[in-house]
């Protein structure tokens, strides 16, 4: 029945026409209807993209309005801060939080920088300048450094270290403290994604808690191996903190070294390692030696573990380290540096301290002008031994000068920093 329908439908002429007609205007309007939804689909798109580009603009200028009110509460010179807390860290060692006295936000800084104290102490007829590391990741409130008192070498008659101790017995809340802005060339670059291994003694673990506190903070997922190294518990600064960051953080591998736990020590709960922080340890957990490495610490352990780091293929470019002090670290020499070495004077430069009336011998290996000053007992302040206080800046009479290592501080033309250079030839000095 169908088929003799079809078949009169077709020898009817009309009838083909109209559903000729049919179809093409089917076809006609699901064309449109195609066109319709890919004109709304690209119109939807181009929505998109303007919402987008206009986000971007909105973050750009928050960016350079946040780089503008930064700049405004950075500071030249000193500023005054107020301790705001106290807190005893472990023996000798205290955290102090510190609060801009005047109220007006903080600049940020690259976690592993340092703050410069000018320290009004009782019975000194000067300030005194120190350098301590910041402690915890930028905070638009508060600053905050830790300090442990510098002991004396045992066995000697020298007294304990005179900027610890005026902070360890001295500064107590609501005391005012004189400041100048975070510095520092020694700092983790948040930016980058390669994986690091921050290793600590004792109280160099400041920058390290800084730098760890910034990662996490952050939110990176970067593989981090935190090493640290203390005699036993009693000197175990930031416990509960490294026990919480390992435990809420799983790519923080914390690993705690004591040298001579005690009694109550535990292993596994207090420590996880009898022994040193050392390279041989590294070699053990890391899966390879491709890290950047962080670290601070007493002189002899940070030029132990260079030189282990270079023994194991460790680029001089992978590892950083904090300088403050005379516990300098130095580094293998460079081809070009060992020829000029061989060319320099064999014989001594005379160096003139001219208020102090003498004229020494200066070798090629004999250090710093400073190194020089204080075997002659001719006084020249200093603070960092590392180039970043300026408060070695002495006047140049005559001569000219060398620098043994970047420095940080500005120099005034005529002028150095006698804690890092050395004399290019007869050298009169203001001193």
């Amino acid at each position: 029945m169908y088929k003799e329908l079809l078949n009169g439908i077709m020898a009817n002429p009309a009838y083909v026409a109209g559903w000729f007609i049919i179809g093409g205007l089917l076809l006609h309007v699901s064309l449109m209807a195609a066109g319709s939804a890919r004109r709304l689909w690209f119109e939807r798109q181009r929505g998109r993209l303007e919402q987008e580009r206009l986000a971007l603009e909105i973050q750009v200028a928050r960016l350079r309005i946040q780089t503008v009110e930064q700049a405004k509460s950075a500071w030249n010179g000193v500023r005054k801060f107020t301790v705001e807390k106290k807190v005893l860290e472990c023996a000798d060692t205290c955290s102090f939080y510190l609060r801009p006295h005047d109220g007006k936000p903080l600049p940020p800084f690259k976690p592993g920088q340092y703050l410069t104290f000018q320290l009004t102490i009782p019975g000194q007829s000067r300030p005194l300048v120190r350098c301590y590391s910041l402690s915890d990741c930028a905070r638009s409130t508060h600053y905050r450094v830790t300090i442990k008192r510098c002991l004396p070498p045992p066995k000697t008659e020298h007294p304990p270290g005179l900027g610890s101790s005026f902070f360890c017995d001295a500064v107590k809340e609501g005391d005012i403290l004189d400041v100048k802005a975070p510095n520092g060339h020694f700092f983790l670059d948040l930016e980058k994604e390669r994986p690091v291994v921050l290793i600590s003694g004792g109280i160099g673990v400041t920058p390290m808690v800084s730098m760890a506190n910034a990662l996490v903070e952050a939110g990176s997922t970067r593989e981090i191996w935190f090493f640290f190294g203390a005699r036993s518990g009693e000197d175990h600064m930031f416990k509960e903190y490294m026990a919480a960051l390992a435990a809420k953080h799983p790519n923080v591998r914390m690993q705690v070294c004591y040298s001579k736990p005690q009694p109550i020590d535990v292993k596994g709960r207090d420590y996880q390692h009898e022994s040193r922080v050392s390279v041989e340890l590294f070699k053990q957990l890391l899966p390879s030696n491709n890290y950047d490495y962080f670290l601070c610490g007493p002189g002899p352990f940070m030029q132990t573990i260079t030189d282990d780091l270079r023994a194991w293929g460790v680029p001089d470019a992978w590892v950083h380290f904090e300088a403050f002090g005379p516990a300098s670290v130095k580094r293998a020499p460079k081809p070009e540096d060992k020829a000029a070495a061989s060319a320099a004077p064999v014989t001594g430069i005379d160096v003139q301290f001219a208020r102090s009336g003498k004229t020494v011998s200066w070798k090629a290996s004999g250090g710093s002008l400073l190194d020089l000053a204080d075997e002659q007992g001719v006084k020249i302040d200093a603070g960092c031994r590392a180039g970043n206080c300026g408060s070695c800046l002495v006047a140049i009479k005559s001569g000219e000068v060398e620098y043994l290592v970047e420095h940080g501080a500005d120099v005034e033309r005529g002028s150095c920093l006698a804690c890092i250079c050395k004399p290019k030839g007869a050298l009169v000095l203001d001193a």
